[in-house]
């Protein structure tokens, strides 16, 4: 029997791996009575306990639990975004290469990946590595996402009685174009420079499409449509929590149409001249909890879509 122990198991994030791994009969989850959640010292034998650690906390306070876990046997899985870019962790995104996912395979330290740079590195990091695109190339990501990305404050001010109308219409936010997904979407892709990020949360609960546009004068590789399709359907094609299309339904993308699941669709639309590529996934699901659970299957040798 795995045990399993979340750090902020009252959370978003955490209450989401708590409903994944409470259905299956193979995981136990270690849960502290609510007056010790917070105590260091009950947190810490709790860590070195279980078999799997996840971290549903803030940066400072997940950079802090990390250090508690010492059982050199125990996998830590981090969703927040403390140890994205660290050195000694693995990023935890199975798909993007061979590398990543053996990484991910042989690691007692794993750091979950952020829900638009999952979005975003579906994309760019097979375009950088299969030379399609170069480090320098000017990139431009657009998304959109549900309001449970906002955290528990954010979830309460969309679900309020008499809340402000406002929030009914999308909100355009890191206007100064700085965000904490950045440096991750930077250094896994191996970017020469950030990209230009242009997130919206909009008024509905979960879901998301990230968009990436690029015209193909400015690519290190002909941008044809149908060639650049057949490259990513290739790239992914073993994956089964990943798809590639052409189509989508009556020309839209809804956002929320993978809430719920682990799974991240792409999509390659555009011209001669422009190309489109979007993913949809759930911010909760393979840009959060589904992603985490999937982590833990691989780091403890299990089938990797157990509880997915």
């Amino acid at each position: 029997m795995i045990k399993a122990f979340i750090d902020g198991e009252a959370g978003t994030t955490g209450l989401q791996i708590y409903g994944r791994l409470g259905k299956r009969d193979d995981v136990s989850i270690v849960s502290l009575p609510e007056r010790f959640r917070k105590d260091p010292a009950a947190r810490k034998d709790a860590m070195n306990a279980s078999d799997v650690v996840f971290l549903c906390l803030p940066d400072d306070a997940a950079r802090e639990a990390a250090e508690f876990v010492e059982n050199p046997s125990t996998v830590v899985i981090d969703a927040s975004t403390a140890h994205r870019t660290a050195e000694g962790w693995a990023y935890g995104f199975p798909e993007l290469s061979a590398k990543h996912r053996a990484a991910i395979c042989s690691s007692k330290r794993i750091a979950n990946p952020g829900c638009f740079a999952s979005g975003f590195l579906s994309i760019v990091y097979p375009l950088v590595k299969g030379g399609w695109a170069s480090p320098d190339y000017p990139f431009v990501c657009h998304a959109v996402s549900g309001y449970s990305g906002a955290g528990q404050k954010g979830i309460g001010a969309y679900e309020a009685e008499g809340r402000d109308p406002l929030l009914s219409a999308p909100r355009l936010y890191a206007l100064t174009l700085s965000h904490k997904h950045l440096p991750e979407m930077t250094k896994v892709a191996g970017l020469s420079h950030p990209p230009i990020f242009n997130p919206y949360v909009c008024d509905f609960y979960a879901g998301m499409t990230v968009s990436v546009p690029l015209f193909t004068r400015l690519m290190a590789k002909n941008g044809a449509i149908n060639d650049v399709f057949d490259y990513f359907a290739e790239y992914y094609a073993t994956h089964r929590f990943i798809s590639v299309t052409k189509n989508s339904e009556d020309g839209y993308l809804s956002a929320a149409k993978l809430a719920g699941t682990n799974r991240l669709e792409i999509f390659v639309g555009g011209n001669e001249e422009q190309l489109l590529l979007s993913a949809r996934l759930d911010n909760l699901g393979k840009g959060a909890s589904g992603a985490a659970v999937q982590n833990m299957n691989l780091a403890l040798g299990l089938d990797e879509g157990l509880g997915l």
